[in-house]
């Protein structure tokens, strides 16, 4: 029983973690870990601030568009209510944390572009 709860749960955080990489929005700029790292390091004029407020608005937007989709989910799933579904977790938990996660997210870097336009104002 252990064991089969621990492999939904490895499972669970698989397909959550692939849906966040694949949905990300394409028309914004991807960058890497360290490349996103060393923008922020050497950001000291309003253009620089600016790209790094554009790049964490277009992650915010993408973000919110999977929250969204994950709600109609998480709604549908709710509906869907029978005996197999009823045991815990259910599907629309999952549902559920998938949704509160990316809205999270989407707060998160939604207060990371507001930091950045805030410096790209000032002209700090």
């Amino acid at each position: 029983m252990r064991t089969r709860l621990g492999v939904g749960v490895i499972i669970a955080i698989l397909v959550a973690t692939l849906n966040v990489a694949h949905a990300q929005p394409t028309n914004a700029s991807h960058y890497s870990h360290s490349e996103l790292r060393k923008m922020i390091q050497e950001a000291h004029t309003d253009q620089q601030y600016k790209e790094l407020a554009s790049y964490f608005r277009s992650r915010q937007e993408g973000y919110e568009q999977q929250a969204q989709a994950e709600k109609l989910e998480w709604i549908h799933r709710s509906q869907n209510v029978t005996s197999v579904a009823a045991k815990y977790p259910r599907s629309a938990d999952s549902s559920k944390t998938r949704y509160e996660y990316l809205t999270y997210e989407a707060g998160q870097m939604s207060q990371q572009a507001e930091h950045y336009e805030r410096l790209a104002g000032n002209g700090q």
